[in-house]
């Protein structure tokens, strides 16, 4: 086979490929068909490119042409869009364009809606009506701003019902006009039951899913399970076995609840799954400096943490793992440790 009939044989595959190529994208963007063109105006086209798809009856059934600016800061940007022939007796002058996504953050594309039977058909050029295209930068905008409300009424709610648990207090020992007034039992009943459900739309609230990421940002997202399996002190007598570590290593930041090096429990975990126990305390402490009941919910929540590792990844009895949330420390913290998981023996029968 001589150079030449090679070379010719190469000329003749390079052009066969074009043609393919040019067939391809010509189809893809409605070159070799008969279509018209739609106009629809929007005031943010959301990140819509020239040559995106436009579908009618959720079809491909053309693609946009071209995106023009306005001339004037007030006015619209213009989206011109090829349509094939075969829908000039769907699309028609009250048919509504609106730009939409493949899922929330999937490539963005232009739905045309069915017009109505006696509307009149579009001879091309004209411009449809146009919906303003849904963007989730507004979603996550509102988003925030209903976790801000809904703060401030858990917040509001919680101070109603202590002042209200206040006043209920000052009328059953008789204080003020009011106090010794009532002589009927029942209506501090019923205030009483009012602070109750009151306390029960807070604790509402705080399940709220818009709520939940607030304090699954700080490594518990259910602020029940502080309470769970939490006592009151430390046994009495001493531990036999203590491991000690510092909060520092073990959580990720100063004011959160998320491990970062959990593997550093491990060591007591295989303990607890080796050995026979009478009762295993988990107990945690903050900072000297900080508001107090914040302290003591961080180390509530540093307690029920660890616990849940523990559980969680080795098979020990769960039922003698509790917690203890010190809120400030020991005064030997500082060199023994702020967080300490303290083993008793079984109590003498």
């Amino acid at each position: 086979m001589s150079q030449h009939f090679r070379l010719g044989l190469f000329i003749l595959a390079t052009f066969a490929i074009l043609a393919v190529g040019v067939f391809l994208v010509g189809h893809q963007e409605s070159r070799f068909e008969s279509n018209y063109t739609v106009r629809a105006d929007f005031k943010n086209v959301a990140g819509l490119n020239v040559g995106a798809d436009v579908r009618v009856g959720g079809l491909r059934k053309g693609s946009v042409r071209h995106i023009d600016l306005p001339r004037r800061p007030d006015g619209d940007v213009t989206v011109v869009m090829s349509l094939a022939k075969e829908t000039e007796n769907l699309v028609k002058r009250d048919s509504v364009a609106s730009i939409q996504s493949e899922g929330l953050l999937g490539d963005k594309f232009v739905e045309i809606s069915f017009g109505s039977d006696n509307s009149e058909k579009l001879k091309g050029g004209e411009t449809i009506q146009s919906q303003p295209p849904f963007d989730i930068s507004d979603l996550l905008s509102k988003s925030s701003n209903l976790l801000d409300t809904a703060q401030g009424a858990l917040q509001n709610i919680q101070g109603a019902s202590q002042n209200l648990d206040v006043i209920s207090a000052k009328i059953s020992r008789g204080q003020g006009t009011l106090g010794k007034l009532v002589t009927d039992k029942t209506l501090y009943q019923q205030a009483a039951a009012g602070a109750t459900a009151l306390h029960q739309d807070a604790d509402a609230l705080q399940h709220n899913f818009l709520l939940r990421g607030y304090f699954k940002n700080r490594g518990y997202s259910d602020p029940a399970e502080l309470k769970e399996h939490e006592i009151a002190q430390l046994p009495a007598g001493p531990p036999v076995k203590t491991f000690v570590y510092l909060s520092k290593t073990l959580f990720d930041k100063t004011d959160s609840a998320k491990l970062k090096d959990e593997k550093k429990l491990n060591a007591a975990g295989q303990y607890l799954q080796n050995q026979k126990f009478g009762l295993a305390v988990i107990a945690a402490a903050t900072g000297l400096k900080g508001d107090s009941d914040q302290d003591r919910v961080l180390s509530e929540a540093r307690s029920v943490v660890i616990r849940k590792y523990l559980v969680d990844n080795f098979r020990l009895d769960d039922t003698r793992l509790k917690t203890l949330g010190l809120g400030k420390p020991w005064e030997d913290a500082a060199e023994a440790g702020d967080i300490q998981i303290l083993i008793y023996g079984e109590p003498a029968k």
